[in-house]
């Protein structure tokens, strides 16, 4: 969380101009090792954009996203300017906030901001200040909020008169733990004095924890001094926070709206006291923006109110704050407004209904749309309070298979165990804060102790890696950070914690990159962990005998803890196969299908499930005849494993001695040595993209090379295919960001990002070359490497990454790198397998990405939750463009692989094989069943069944085919 403090404030700085001043701010984030010198750029463009003056004398210049990666560490500068400076836009400045962020951090510091732009004299104030002390307590004490909202509405109450609902009123405050007892008793000790048009009013400063309004009205007609009673209003005064509790009731009696108040509904009397009038045409939407209305949403929001040329007032549905003009921006950006909550904008009575429904809409539709942002849809579901009465679902049918995404390959068949999340239900508020700072705590302690026992018990390096960073972000300051500031606002420990969770998974989910989109998951799973402790509420235990785990989705954690000798397939209702837990699925050798949608979780436990997380499918209380025959598949396929184990250092090859080299894909460097203990031939895929994910700057190039040294010496002279850097925008780097794409599968990414910084990729090249040279003085070994670019359409971009790999093997003594060096090209772009003739002459070799080459073939997102199993690799299209890449390499005599999950696919192998497919890069633990697979057949049976396969008009045709076969 970024924060002010004293150390960050520069008192009695001049400058005879703007730029000279932001040119000072510059250097000042510079000089205290923030930024980058390149920063100041990223200032002045922020500035050519819009002006960053934020109102009563201050501006906070930032960079641009773009210039993000001159960033060194995430801080704040306050420079003060006593003579003041016209900014460009005629705005006279005293004070500059000047940020230097790597996020969207800077908003912490504006929400902070925001309480002093309507402050009167706080500009002179600033001007005139001869202390960093003084400064830091200016722009950092916050107003105490006045509170008045459902909760401490007590409304039909049935009492006799005034004094009775005043008491009722008081007890009301003193349950929403605003004040207390002694607040009561001095409320009974006073009568109520009358303001008009049937409205009383008693008030109290004694016991009062927070200034606050409750409002009781009767039940019934009851007449109080001979006029009916409307009700009765308790105010909870302190200091001169109370006082716009008294401007609304003010508003209310001028309105002529306080004899409406007795038999409302508390919706009704939160908008009159609100200030909305009985005859306001009026419009709830829901705020979509990841960080709320911040600035840059506000401003846009004020824009489209203005447009209207009507008199539009907006107030938060929750809490029952005041309306407010939504032509202000100030009041605006004071709302509040976070993501999920609701909005109500308001006309006033006397413009006409067509006018005002026009403007109403308008200003919905532009929050909607997400004020400039792109916004997700909100998931009501996420909400922590118990929902609505569902809807009715259909229950799945009997006997009958149904489509999924396959996550984790491997059959399993057993009774069904539906894991319901328990529900999670606590008070919104709480009054003691310290209390309840001290209950987070503790809940926070006891989940990273819970981590820590998972992490040591866990069961493969993905387990223990995604479980130890379960543990960072249970770490994670800002969170601890989000969540005080939540219960410094009266939040209790529950609703605090939930809130800052659910604002930061939010912000994940709005990545363009899906994969780290799902990582909102994994916070969701760590904020739950909390949230059980903290409202003592425990899963409800497995069964003893062996079932198949059915829930609405699973964080990493609950599959980190599954009993593997009784867990034999996970069936979820939601989530993808790119999410931590399909990733733990697959390291931990359990069988899943995803995203099966919400029917599953109308299963009854103990209700049998065959479950294929090879095809993704499943289905749900099978006939005898459909259940005998899968147990007779399952029992074939555990011959199968155990067979292919014991012969997994034999040569790859097929029945009749054709070789074909069985490789693994690795994510790890460090899982080189498991993938040759499992009988792979090398490496044909190492995702390098994993080793600059894994720090937070860009790894030079000492670390590089270790990192790839450390796998070639695994690997014991076997080859290493490693692929460059793939990242962009839908896979982003937090030190490499990239402008935001609508469509980033088809945007910058992969050898084109890598070539608009030539010096990343000349690094990692080099990095790679000297990982090849022998070790020094050592026997000489071959150590052979293989590089292949990612992404490529053309020959084109592979020349230029060519001429720059060309230059690095002139540059470099043989001694001191590789010497047997291939560069080559991924196939996973069609335009490149239709133009592989053109390629074929110039590259070393081809490995086809089958994963991407369907998804582009197709154009189906192989992680879309309806499509996706329709996006199947063995469709005739796809095998073509195998076929024309594996001719064309074939007739220049280069080889070719294939790094995607066709590769492990059993029905797919001799396919590939007919179609003369080289190489088959698996995961590390398909290994011994391709071998295994490849021994089951010959070369000309093969070849027969990869002409069947092209003869097929659909990818379902193919299968069908070849199950016959």
């Amino acid at each position: 969380m970024l924060t002010l403090s004293q150390d960050d404030i520069l008192l009695g700085c001049e400058a005879d101009e703007w730029r000279d001043a932001l040119e000072r701010a510059a250097e000042a984030l510079h000089q205290a090792g923030l930024t980058a010198a390149a920063y100041r750029d990223g200032l002045f463009a922020r500035e050519a954009q819009s002006s960053t003056f934020l109102g009563n004398a201050i501006a906070i210049p930032h960079g641009t996203p773009e210039s993000r990666e001159h960033v060194r560490a995430t801080g704040v500068r306050v420079l003060q300017f006593p003579r003041g400076i016209e900014w460009h836009d005629g705005q006279r400045v005293h004070v500059l906030v000047t940020i230097a962020a790597q996020s969207d951090e800077h908003l912490d510091i504006l929400r902070q901001l925001t309480h002093v732009l309507d402050r009167e004299g706080i500009a002179e104030r600033l001007a005139a200040a001869d202390s960093r002390a003084e400064i830091a307590g200016l722009l950092s004490k916050a107003v105490v909020e006045a509170r008045l909202d459902a909760d401490t509405l007590c409304l039909g109450f049935p009492a006799r008169d005034a004094r009775e609902l005043a008491l009722a009123a008081a007890a009301r405050l003193r349950q929403a733990g605003s004040v207390g007892n002694g607040f009561v008793t001095a409320v009974a000790d006073q009568a109520p004095r009358p303001l008009g048009q049937g409205l009383w009013l008693v008030a109290s400063q004694h016991d009062v924890s927070e200034p606050a309004l409750a409002l009781a009205t009767p039940e019934g007609r009851v007449h109080e001094a001979g006029e009916a009673l409307a009700g009765v209003a308790c105010l909870a005064a302190q200091g001169d926070a109370h006082r716009c509790l008294l401007e609304r009731l003010a508003s209310l009696l001028e309105n002529g709206g306080a004899a409406e108040l007795a038999g409302a509904d508390a919706a009704t009397v939160l908008a009159r006291l609100a200030g909305e009038r009985a005859g306001s045409a009026t419009r709830q939407v829901r705020v979509l923006n990841a960080h709320g209305l911040h600035a840059r949403p506000a401003k846009q929001l004020v824009q489209v109110a203005r447009e209207q040329g009507v008199a539009i007032r907006v107030r938060l549905v929750e809490g029952g704050g005041q309306a407010v003009s939504a032509s202000s921006l100030t009041k605006v950006i004071n709302l509040g407004a976070r993501r999920g909550q609701r909005l109500q904008f308001s006309v006033d009575e006397a413009v006409d209904d067509e006018r005002a429904a026009r403007a109403l809409a308008a200003v919905c539709r532009a929050v909607t749309e997400g004020l400039g942002e792109a916004v997700a849809p909100f998931d009501e579901s996420r909400e922590h309070h118990l929902p609505e009465p569902e809807a009715v679902i259909e229950p799945l049918p009997e006997d009958a298979p149904q489509s999924a995404v396959a996550a984790s390959p491997g059959l399993a068949i057993a009774p069904a165990f539906v894991l319901r999340t328990p529900r999670f239900a606590y008070p919104e508020r709480a009054a003691d804060g310290a209390a309840e700072k001290a209950r987070l705590e503790a809940a926070l302690r006891e989940g990273e102790a819970q981590l820590e026992a998972l992490v040591q018990q866990a069961r493969g390096g993905e387990v223990a890696q995604i479980l130890s960073m379960h543990e960072e972000m249970l770490g994670d300051p800002e969170l601890h950070q989000a969540a005080r500031e939540g219960i410094d606002e009266g939040a209790s420990a529950e609703a605090a914690w939930w809130h800052a969770i659910e604002t930061a998974a939010h912000a994940q989910e709005m990545l363009a990159d899906r994969l780290l989109a799902e990582r909102a998951a994994d916070l969701r799973d760590v904020g739950r962990r909390v949230l059980g402790i903290l409202c003592h509420v425990e899963m409800p235990e497995p069964p003893d005998e062996p079932y198949i785990l059915v829930a609405d989705d699973l964080g990493p954690s609950d599959v980190a803890r599954l009993d593997t000798s009784r867990v034999r397939g996970l069936l979820t209702a939601r989530g993808g196969a790119t999410a931590h837990s399909a990733i733990l699925a697959r390291a931990l050798g359990i069988p899943a299908v995803v995203g099966a949608g919400e029917r599953v979780m109308t299963l009854a436990d103990d209700t049998r499930l065959i479950l294929d997380g090879e095809r993704g499918r499943f289905t749900a209380a099978p006939s005898a005849e459909r259940l005998a025959s899968a147990e007779q598949r399952l029992a074939e396929q555990h011959r199968r494993e155990a067979a292919a184990w014991e012969a997994r250092h034999r040569l790859a090859a097929t029945r009749d001695g054709h070789r074909v080299e069985a490789a693994a894909n690795l994510g790890n460097t460090a899982h080189a040595r498991d993938a040759v203990e499992r009988g792979a031939e090398g490496v044909g895929l190492l995702r390098t993209e994993f080793i600059f994910m894994a720090h937070a700057a860009m790894p030079d190039l000492a670390t590089q090379v270790a990192e790839y040294r450390a796998a070639m010496e695994a690997l014991d002279g076997r080859p290493l295919v490693a692929r460059t850097l793939d990242v962009g925008g839908d896979k982003p780097l937090p030190y490499w960001p990239v402008p935001k794409e609508d469509n980033p599968f088809l945007g910058l990414r992969g050898i084109r990002l890598a070539l608009t910084r030539p010096g990343v990729l000349e690094t990692q090249l080099r990095a790679l070359l000297m990982a090849g040279a022998p070790a020094a003085g050592g026997p000489e070994q071959a150590r052979p490497l293989r590089i292949m670019l990612p992404m490529v359409k053309d020959i084109g971009e592979f020349r230029a990454a060519r001429a720059l790999f060309d230059r690095l093997l002139e540059s470099l003594p043989e001694a001191e790198r590789a010497t047997d060096v291939q560069l080559g090209v991924m196939i996973e772009v069609p335009s490149a397998a239709l133009l592989a003739p053109s390629l074929a002459p110039e590259v070393d070799f081809f490995s086809v990405g089958t994963n991407d080459l369907t998804q582009y073939t197709l154009a189906i997102d192989r992680g879309h939750p309806e499509l996706s199993a329709q996006s199947d690799g063995l469709h005739p299209a796809v095998l073509r463009l195998i076929e024309m890449t594996v001719a064309a390499a074939h007739a220049h005599g280069k080889w070719v692989g294939v790094c995607g999950e066709l590769g492990s696919d059993a029905a797919a192998i001799p396919v590939l094989v007919g179609l003369g497919v080289d190489e088959l890069s698996v995961s590390a633990r398909q290994v011994p069943l391709v071998k295994a697979r490849l021994a089951e057949f010959d070369l000309a049976e093969a070849r027969a069944l990869a002409e069947l396969a092209l003869a097929q008009p659909t990818a379902e045709a193919v299968r069908d085919a070849l199950e016959v076969r």
